[in-house]
């Protein structure tokens, strides 16, 4: 039995394709249990992403609010086969939780990928100290090679993602996020299971995801966002909460143990 006690990749209206604001988040997140939630909204290339004042101006959010652990972040889009985000150095000192996503816009950095482009892509990433999160990988257009860089990432701290809404709007990725999550459960790769909730009610909406999950008995104990004080742990140990945010030792103090 699979406990998610934090939705770590959610947008809020400020990514203009998403319809709930923050507090509907929040909300949300308190009605179902959840002790954290992280708001990463996308990043410059997505059409409709909100301005550089938003991303700059996070430290206005608190890190406690409504009882929940508000985490501010954002989802960058990697841009071409090198890897680079669409993240400047302003935003990765201000956002505390960094998703890093492939999404297919058209962009002329990412025309003809292959298997061996794609592999290069994830491993630069993997090497990045800013990025957190690998999202929602399992693209069959950008397939990589999950044997050379799945052990690289659980290296270098990255929390592969199982993104239940990819079992919704990207199903041909479906079987590849099966191959991901089994790849990480040989190699011992910490995952995070996300809503990428669009709107307050899909907010821990993670049954699709979970129920692969148990299909090939996913161990508990590297599902990051299963346990309270793993997520604690990660915060304290692989993000700048602790720099960006003067009461943030206390609060995540007052979050261990629960």
């Amino acid at each position: 039995m699979y406990n998610i006690i934090a939705d770590l990749h959610t947008h809020s209206l400020a990514s203009t394709h998403a319809y709930s604001t923050i507090r509907e988040m929040v909300d949300s997140a308190a009605e179902k249990g959840l002790k954290a939630i992280a708001i990463t909204d996308h990043a410059r290339t997505m059409p409709g992403a909100p301005g550089p004042w938003f991303f700059n101006s996070m430290h206005e959010l608190p890190l406690l609010y409504r009882g929940i652990l508000l985490i501010a972040g954002m989802e960058a889009n990697v841009i071409d086969l090198n890897g680079t985000l669409d993240i400047n150095e302003t935003e990765r000192r201000d956002v505390n939780w960094l998703v890093a996503s492939i999404h297919n816009l058209g962009l002329p950095g990412l025309e003809n990928p292959t298997v061996e482009k794609c592999t290069q892509l994830w491993l630069n990433i993997a090497h990045d100290p800013k990025v957190n999160v690998i999202g929602h990988s399992g693209s069959p257009e950008f397939r990589y090679d999950y044997e050379t860089v799945i052990p690289e990432f659980g290296r270098n701290h990255k929390l592969v993602e199982i993104n239940a809404h990819s079992f919704e709007v990207r199903k041909a990725n479906i079987p590849n996020c099966r191959e991901i999550a089994l790849c990480c459960k040989k190699h011992r790769v910490p995952i995070i299971v996300s809503s990428d909730a669009h709107f307050e009610t899909q907010v821990k909406d993670h049954t699709a995801a979970l129920e692969m999950l148990r299909e090939i008995a996913f161990p508990e104990e590297l599902i990051l966002n299963a346990n309270t004080n793993r997520l604690i742990e990660y915060l304290r140990a692989h993000t700048n909460i602790l720099e960006n945010r003067k009461d943030a030792d206390a609060i995540l103090r007052s979050f261990e143990n629960v």
